[in-house]
């Protein structure tokens, strides 16, 4: 299945925090206002949001205010 255009930038911001194990507020930011600008989230944006949420429950990925 094809990513919607929306679902393919919300991938790339997620793979880099996930590259990176960091997490910066305004990229947290920038998750939530793709994933919602189109009123929709669709199967796939669901799913990179639920495996991010789980890297960051398990502290894969931490929250930092600094790069």
């Amino acid at each position: 299945m094809l990513l919607s255009e929306s679902g393919e930038r919300l991938r790339k911001v997620i793979n880099k925090a996930i590259e990176d194990h960091i997490i910066t507020p305004e990229e947290y930011d920038e998750i939530i206002r793709i994933s919602t600008e189109d009123g929709y989230i669709d199967e796939q944006e669901r799913a990179l949001l639920k495996q991010l949420q789980q890297m960051i429950e398990n502290k894969e990925v931490i929250f930092s205010r600094n790069r």
